[in-house]
């Protein structure tokens, strides 16, 4: 087994190799505007560091978010044509499952939270670091201040909003090593990981304008 991980669903461009055992190369740069710039150059990267080429590469694990659209249709759209171009499956994991296996918080409940703007977070609530107790949703800080109240917090969108998440800790952003040793105990157990389809949640930023008229020739 080698997989290749990727996740562009927050400010980190992170991308590791995967041998089924551990992480074996890894990189993560954070820049929320360069997605598209930083991501190829870091599949190089860290298949440079590892000493392989991409056709070694048995399947492809990539980060589905929730996240912001434009950031997070680069690494899927990525993961696919690696997936086609290689022949290997590509296999989705939800962002903030892997915030939460990385955490290492003893035990649970706790809470995954990233930065979701608008003043908003994307978060779920988990059991423990590697069973999500709740879907991924998106909402204002101080709207679900009641359901994670005495929760440790975990991600970006917790160290945003200190008065609803005073438990706030590391890992800011998701790491693709986490994904992919995250992926990695799934697949051997014969689990079945998500689609890699993207969890958006909500509508994108950019949207035509409701008095938009269409001009066509005569």
């Amino acid at each position: 087994m080698l997989l290749l991980a990727l996740d562009t669903a927050t400010p980190a461009v992170t991308v590791a190799l995967h041998d089924g055992s551990s992480v074996i190369a890894e990189s993560s740069q954070v820049d929320a505007r360069r997605h598209g710039e930083l991501l190829l150059p870091a599949v190089d990267r860290v298949l440079a560091d590892a000493g392989l080429g991409l056709d070694a590469v048995t399947a492809i694990v990539v980060g589905v978010g929730p996240g912001p659209y434009t950031g997070l249709r680069v690494g899927l759209m990525t993961a696919d044509t690696f997936g086609l171009a290689l022949g290997v499956p590509v296999h989705g994991v939800c962002t903030l499952d892997g915030l939460a296996y990385a955490s290492g918080i003893e035990g649970g409940p706790f809470v995954v939270a990233t930065d979701a703007r608008r003043k908003e977070v994307y978060w779920a609530r988990y059991d423990d670091v590697r069973t999500r107790a709740s879907d991924a949703a998106v909402d204002r800080p101080a709207d679900i201040a009641a359901e994670v109240e005495g929760l440790p917090a975990v991600g970006a969108g917790a160290l945003l909003y200190p008065d609803t998440f005073p438990d706030a800790r590391a890992p800011e952003h998701v790491s693709a090593g986490a994904l992919a040793s995250l992926a990695a105990e799934r697949l051997a157990a014969g689990e079945e990981l998500m689609e890699p389809r993207p969890l958006y949640l909500r509508r994108p930023d950019a949207q035509v304008p409701k008095n938009y008229k269409v001009v066509t020739p005569k």
